[in-house]
């Protein structure tokens, strides 16, 4: 779906966010207005339901800021940028002194929203007309309402939850709803996605029978239903077209996009969209150009503004004989007395930088500002990320150590390059988990996890200044509380 990705629909123009329908948002009303558009003169074709689903996944694309926070929340990475007050959200939270007063996290909140209420407003007339393939673009539909869903509750807790469109004056009427009840909303549209999806996309980038199997999974799995996320992360594993690639480094190239270990990708495009004062209309992955080297001059690399630096222990927690070591995380000054590069440096700086999400060269016929054209997509489950999910669950579920390292070791041998038992960890019980939770850690390093993880795992401690029974989710954006006019209390200890 990359390259429709940027098409103009009339779906753009319907997906009314009541709670937080602000900043560029704030247009979305009025087109409503002016379109008038409703169930007499919309969904009356094959073509608007796919219209309108395209518009659903354009909501993706703003989940850059949902990956890069994932790391700089956590232990991996410091915010970085020019100074302590460059992009003032973000440093707050890397510091752990964020509060309801914060324009990135309402950005989470509005843009996560804004896909929720695209999918329920195909989902409110997935009834009215029938035509060839309807079941499986609603199965499509579903998948994204669970993504959205799932980091919203992930981020949030517990949130508003309908099934259909939000209207004008629910946030007084509507609770938030227990986190159980958000994750069976998920669990029910994750289940028909995978009962009416095949493992084949007939497009790049848009969602699978595997793409739904592997969510399903996730969600069972931060919920502690261990046995649930076996049976579903073993007939993926077994049923699937999916394996590991064998060149790591390729991966996180151009050629590595949608590759037989990509489950699901987030698409994105070098096409010009908008400007900085709309970072979620662009049509590039924006967290690349903020995760660049500042004023680099050299091969291989572009600039960019020196965000989400990785810290001295992270670059330390590889062994040397890891081959993923140089390829998560650049090692600047190593590179530039290697290849004869120049740089500058910024807040925070490290010496490191994430590797795998940092601007490449492109032609300089490339339009727009580079910094947000960069067309890499963002690898939102990889095939190593179920196996390791799957060994976590039989592991922690004890179920089944031995399963647990099967799957473990699958990742550890692609990851120093072997193919026999020289690297397999053969540890039990709690010690397995340890195991399972560090290779999660380097495997997965800069792709927007680890916080989470720390989280739901009981060890947020690992986290500078983090404070437990506060800091596990963030606080609902003031302006949504303000709006809900008492309808809604805020997370505890905000």
């Amino acid at each position: 779906m990359k390259k429709y990705i940027n098409k103009i629909t009339k779906a753009l123009t319907i997906a009314v966010v009541v709670f937080g329908a602000h900043s560029c948002g704030d247009a979305y009303l009025e087109d409503v207005q002016v379109y008038n558009i409703d169930s007499e003169n919309y969904f009356n074709s094959e073509s608007d339901y796919y219209d309108a689903l395209v518009g659903a996944y354009d909501l993706l694309q703003s989940s850059y800021v949902n990956a890069i926070l994932g790391e700089i929340a956590s232990d991996n990475t410091l915010c970085g940028g020019e100074s302590a007050t460059d992009v003032i959200g973000w440093q707050q939270i890397d510091d752990m002194v964020h509060t309801p007063v914060n324009s990135n996290l309402r950005d989470v909140w509005n843009w996560m929203y804004a896909g929720v209420s695209r999918t329920n407003f195909i989902m409110e007339f997935q009834d009215k007309i029938d035509f060839e393939g309807r079941e499986a673009l609603i199965a499509e539909t579903r998948f994204l309402r669970a993504y959205y869903y799932f980091e919203l509750v992930k981020w949030f807790g517990p949130v508003p939850l309908k099934e259909s469109r939000f209207q004008i004056g629910d946030e007084t009427s509507i609770p938030r709803s227990p986190v159980a009840d958000v994750y069976a909303l998920i669990e029910k549209d994750l289940q028909y996605a995978v009962a009416n999806l095949t493992y084949t996309a007939p497009q790049a980038g848009r969602a699978t029978k595997g793409s739904a199997q592997a969510l399903l999974g996730k969600a069972y799995l931060y919920q502690e239903k261990y046995g649930e996320a076996t049976t579903v992360f073993d007939n993926l594993i077994e049923m699937g077209p999916y394996d590991l690639v064998e060149d790591y480094e390729m991966l996180w190239e151009a050629e590595g996009e949608n590759s037989i270990e990509a489950v699901f990708e987030v698409q994105y495009t070098d096409v010009e969209g908008a400007g900085f004062d709309c970072l979620q209309c662009s049509e590039g992955n924006v967290a690349i150009g903020f995760s660049g080297i500042r004023n680099y001059t050299g091969p291989l690399f572009s600039s960019g503004f020196s965000f989400n630096v990785p810290t001295q222990e992270s670059y330390d927690a590889f062994e040397d004989a890891d081959l993923r070591k140089d390829i998560a995380i650049l090692d600047i000054d190593a590179w530039a007395a290697q290849e004869g590069a120049t740089f500058g440096t910024g807040y925070e700086h490290t010496g490191y930088f994430n590797r795998k999400y940092i601007p490449r060269k492109r032609s300089s016929e490339a339009a727009g500002d580079l910094n947000l054209t960069n067309p890499g997509n963002y690898r939102a489950i990889r095939f190593a990320d179920v196996l390791l999910m799957a060994a976590e669950a039989y592991n922690t579920g004890g179920i089944s150590d031995t399963k647990a390292q099967e799957y473990l070791n699958r990742v550890r041998r692609r990851a120093y390059g072997v193919d026999d038992n020289s690297v397999d960890i053969t540890d039990s019980g709690s010690n397995l988990t340890s195991a399972i939770a560090r290779e999660r850690r380097l495997e997965l390093m800069g792709e927007g996890h680890r916080f989470f993880d720390l989280v739901r795992t009981g060890d947020g401690s690992r986290i500078p200044g983090f404070v437990e029974g506060k800091h596990n989710i963030f606080p609902i954006p003031i302006e949504e509380i303000q709006f809900a006019n008492g309808n809604w209390s805020q997370n505890p200890n905000y």
